[in-house]
């Protein structure tokens, strides 16, 4: 019989058998999760079964939501069940359940709560005003106690690091998850299964894991908790359990572009870009399990929106009229039984209101779009902007383009890198004919200096040296699923040779010491507290300092040092004898450190696009 993969598994449910083993147990649990691997198979009645040697067997019986949400639904058949090993390493093996399986998205439909595997859709503000669930101006006294107990769990995890990091501290930290939960924290709650997902994914070495990711992950985490635990933090930090969906009454958009949608998680999809009359961004998503299988067949796929006969190829070059629209703070539409839509005619991005869009200046609108990102970590990232370009040459492996009307030089780079979507094969394709005019709409890079990670392009009205597209493509390839071909683009003139991209131009973030902090940071991410106090010692921890007070960084360089010096720190007993030192203080130093180099760097890209 092949392998069945294994339900996913509520936090809590995780949580408590771990909780339940001896300190004996404990230290065999992570060799045991490893043990796992491959060894699960389908059952009755639709149970899945693992098996240990001849005389044990682990059965994980999932509830209707397709989770084991109780710990009931998880059984051995050992001696020592439940408080077994062999039971606690199927559910550690197990992929996490979101915090909530089927939400409803408003009082008709569901949508995806803050738990769920990150979807590249934009962070965008909605004209639409949205009513949230009852908002309290500050946390209570139960809520500050979740917060701190998450603080605690935070702080020993990142103590601990990914190589430490193993299910023992990650049950902690689902533990503590658990109840910030149970106290009404959904946006702690969903920030620290994001770390726990992370720390899975680098121990098992993922293709597709950046440890900068998880280095933000860690961040958010203990900024929130932090805020929450002071008793100061507002509404924003508390978050809500279910994303809240306001009546916007009649509401007009027009489609933009679709964008293929995958998540770490093996979800895929399509998100379509729409705009509404007066410049709000809205997204329409469809995103389920599948990868990228389904992400590249979603971009034909019905749109699932009040009886809209259409699908998202069509919505991205066409338009909504939607009556009784439901529209998320976020920007999200709702699908709610009382919504129905009306397919209208698009517009192109020559006409308004799609060309205003493409009018706003430049720097003004990468300000807004990564100011907008970092006032929601965890979110998926920088809103769209556009642009025009001149495309000057291939480089490495991005394009150099400079914004018109003597707008600076950027970088474009590829949106999504999967060889089986058309992105990149797109950007080869333009990166043939130097000299080409773009109108570009796309998603500013918040890690890089002014790189654009383009999702459609199009022809800039009234330029002779720009794209002639089908006309049925409605003035704009989607770059993840149209495939532009030699004919799309302007012939060469007669005897004209393809020049040089010439030098890229300054990259402040490049220049600036700054990565020095970056790599220490991570490296504390990866090998806990000992890991930088060994890279901070002796020689290297003057090479830490001298570099950043030189390039005038001299907050940077004092938070540093201060964390090398935490890091270091051993104290002792009252019989002289060398103690662990507690986690807090490391975790402050840390996040100290952390939230100075996001915003200087936040800051530097943002001048780069100057």
């Amino acid at each position: 019989m092949s392998p069945e993969p294994l339900p996913p598994v509520a936090p809590e449910v995780l949580a408590e058998a771990v909780g339940q083993l001896t300190a004996r147990l404990r230290k065999k649990l992570d060799a045991a999760v490893a043990e796992c691997a491959g060894k699960a198979l389908a059952g009755s009645g639709g149970s899945v079964e693992v098996r240990f040697g001849e005389d044990t067997l682990v059965i994980l019986r999932p509830g209707p939501s397709g989770a084991v949400t109780e710990p009931g639904q998880a059984v051995c058949s050992c001696l020592l069940a439940p408080r077994c090993l062999h039971r606690a390493a199927v559910l550690g093996a197990a992929p996490l359940a979101d915090a909530d399986t089927v939400p409803p998205a408003d009082p008709a439909a569901p949508e995806p709560s803050e738990g769920t595997p990150p979807v590249t859709a934009p962070v965008t503000a909605s004209s639409v005003p949205v009513t949230t669930e009852e908002a309290r101006p500050s946390p209570t006294p139960a809520q500050v106690d979740a917060a701190a107990g998450l603080w605690l769990a935070a702080a020993e995890a990142l103590a601990a690091g990914v190589t430490a990091g193993g299910t023992v501290v990650q049950a902690e930290l689902l533990r503590a998850a658990h109840s910030a939960r149970l106290a009404g924290l959904p946006r702690a709650e969903a920030a620290a299964l994001r770390v726990v997902r992370g720390l899975r994914t680098a121990r098992e070495r993922h293709r597709g894991q950046r440890l900068s990711d998880l280095t933000a992950a860690f961040r958010t985490l203990l900024a929130g908790a932090a805020a929450l635990a002071s008793g100061a933090a507002g509404a924003e930090e508390v978050g809500t359990a279910r994303r809240a969906y306001a009546e916007g009454g009649s509401l007009r958009v027009l489609g933009l572009c679709r964008e293929p949608v995958l998540s770490a998680t093996d979800y895929g999809g399509v998100t379509t870009h729409l705009l509404g009359p007066d410049g709000s961004l809205y997204t329409l998503s469809d995103v389920r399990p599948g990868g990228v299988s389904r992400a590249k067949g979603a971009g034909t796929a019905s749109v699932a929106l009040g009886g809209a006969v259409l699908d998202h190829a069509g919505l991205a070059r066409g338009g909504l009229l939607i009556a009784g629209a439901t529209v998320s703070a976020d920007g999200r539409l709702g699908a709610g039984r009382g919504v129905r839509a009306t397919p209208v005619r698009g517009a192109d991005w020559s006409q308004e209101p799609v060309a205003a869009f493409f009018a706003r200046p430049v720097r003004e609108a990468v300000a807004s779009s990564l100011d907008a990102a970092a006032a929601a970590p965890g979110d998926a990232g920088p809103a769209l902007l556009g642009c025009d370009v001149e495309v000057l040459g291939a480089a490495d492996d991005h394009l150099l383009a400079r914004v018109l009307d003597g707008g600076p030089l950027v970088r474009l780079r590829v949106a999504h890198p999967h060889p089986e979507l058309a992105h990149a094969e797109n950007l080869r394709r333009i990166g043939g004919f130097p000299g080409v005019v773009l109108r570009v709409l796309g998603r500013p890079d918040p890690d890089r200096a002014a790189t654009l990670r383009p999702l459609a392009v199009g022809p800039v009205p009234g330029a002779s040296s720009s794209l002639r597209l089908p006309e049925e493509w409605r003035g704009h390839a989607d770059l993840g699923y149209d495939r532009l071909q030699g004919d799309h683009f302007p012939r060469p003139e007669a005897g004209a040779a393809p020049g040089a991209p010439g030098p890229a131009g300054a990259d402040p973030l490049a220049d600036a010491p700054l990565w020095r902090v970056r790599r220490l940071l991570e490296t504390g991410v990866a090998g806990g507290r000992r890991a930088v106090a060994e890279a901070a010692r002796g020689a290297d921890r003057t090479a830490l300092g001298v570099p950043l007070r030189r390039a005038g960084l001299a907050g940077a360089a004092e938070l540093a040092e201060g964390l090398a010096a935490e890091a270091d720190r051993r104290p002792r007993d009252s019989f002289g004898r060398l103690v662990d030192a507690s986690p807090d203080a490391y975790a402050r130093a840390w996040l100290a450190s952390a939230v100075h180099l996001d915003a200087a760097e936040r800051a530097l890209v943002t001048a780069s696009w100057s």
